[in-house]
């Protein structure tokens, strides 16, 4: 028969969407093709974040074989919606589990938190070897936040599904090293098999609009500008946040810049409304060059995680910041991120020290040599550690390693 392919990611979003989920396991493929492994991809028809026409089922992109299922998707601002667009589109993959064992090896996402058991039987099954991208640990993103109940049928559901998992993948990829250090406490797994290999900004090479039609700068006019951009969901601190804005929110010479997704939107929306707080801009998910012009005209980032969200996840949003030297806010516990910022990248303040975190916007504002030079050492940490060729250099070199020997010298089966 004919020899296996290298490498197939297993993954709900994917190329041309332009959500980081999707961007991520792009640029790792590309990078993994341009270095001679034959690489294929299984991820979910777009339709949320996707502009233009409609795409092909099927079509190959830089050397990478995209296969998109269909599969029910609805509303995904609600917790059924999300529930039911992951267990059809976990379905659908589990229909087309014989395109997994035409490769030597699998990589799959933490999201959907039920796909990976699916990577997990191609393995079993097949042999194939198993990469486990640990965006989220789950169920504690769900418990930690009481949004799913300990011992809840789910919850034993996932750790059913992490015990699997962690059996049995060849490599953990985690993304800090405090999610790293929780992994080994609490998954069945030896510290060999669990790799560091951060996020990184997916470089998408547009530059923002001239300073003159930029309608961020434009809406800033000299005041200076805080900005949260990403997720607002269930892990993020956004009343230690809102509170620092309440007590701002006589103070004109700042703006307030939002943008993004998650369910803890709309309620900072229906605040800023209902109080009628005049030094706040909230928009939807922006991306391409009205995400650049946001950057753009930004003069700090805030990122934030709840009180306990240490080693469960991390906010990637970050690295975009400091790419283009943005001195970072960050309100969560002591981390990776935090240990930047301590080294010059920014300020921390802790979750719930809202007061602290007023004062420290106003620190900024007030000491602009102080904020360049945190914007400078943002960006300098950004390319020694943090960079899409840093971050995909150390998957080729995890690839070479596991599957031992030039690429695309697949094993006869």
């Amino acid at each position: 028969m004919k020899p296996k392919k290298d490498i197939v990611f297993l993954c709900q979003f994917f190329h041309p969407e332009y959500i980081s989920s999707a961007q991520l396991p792009f640029d790792t493929a590309v990078a993994l093709t341009k270095e001679g492994f034959s690489v294929g991809v299984l991820c979910g028809y777009p339709r949320e974040y996707l502009e233009g026409a409609e795409i092909p089922t099927r079509e190959t992109v830089e050397g990478i074989e995209i296969h998109r299922l269909k599969y029910i998707q609805l509303d995904r601002s609600g917790f059924v919606g999300r529930l039911v667009n992951y267990f059809s589109f976990t379905f659908m993959v589990l229909l087309h589990l014989p395109e997994i064992a035409r490769y030597r090896a699998v990589v799959v996402y933490s999201n959907p938190p039920i796909l990976p058991w699916i990577a997990s039987w191609a393995k079993k099954l097949f042999g194939t070897k198993l990469i486990f991208v640990s965006y989220d640990l789950y169920p504690e993103v769900a418990t930690v936040t009481n949004t799913l109940r300990e011992g809840s049928l789910i919850c034993r559901l996932m750790n059913h599904i992490n015990r699997c998992v962690f059996r049995r993948a060849d490599r953990i990829v985690s993304l800090s090293s405090e999610q790293r250090a929780y992994i080994l406490n609490h998954r069945p797994i030896s510290g060999d098999r669990v790799t560091v290999i951060p996020n990184w900004y997916p470089e998408e090479g547009l530059a923002a609009s001239p300073e003159g039609e930029n309608r961020f700068r434009r809406l800033a006019g000299e005041r200076f500008v805080v900005s949260y951009f990403g997720n607002m969901g269930t892990m993020q601190d956004m009343r230690t946040i809102l509170k620092a804005i309440q007590e701002l929110r006589e103070a004109q010479d700042i703006l307030f810049l939002f943008a993004g997704h998650g369910n803890k939107l709309e309620k900072l929306k229906n605040i800023v409304r209902q109080e009628c707080i005049s030094n706040v801009a909230v928009y939807d998910f922006l991306h391409g060059r009205d995400f650049q012009d946001a950057l753009a005209a930004s003069d700090c980032a805030l990122v934030s995680l709840e009180e306990g969200a240490t080693g469960l996840c991390v906010p990637s949003k970050t690295y975009c910041y400091m790419r283009q030297g943005i001195p970072l806010l960050a309100v969560m516990d002591e981390c990776d991120i935090v240990r930047d910022v301590e080294q010059g990248a920014g300020l921390w303040v802790r979750n719930g020290e809202s007061h602290r975190l007023a004062q420290a916007i106003l620190e900024m504002k007030q000491n602009r040599q102080r904020l360049a030079e945190m914007g400078r050492v943002s960006r300098a940490f950004y390319f020694e550690k943090y960079s899409m060729e840093k971050g995909t250099g150390k998957y080729v070199q995890l690839f070479r390693e596991l599957l031992r020997g030039e690429p695309g010298k697949g094993e006869k089966t």
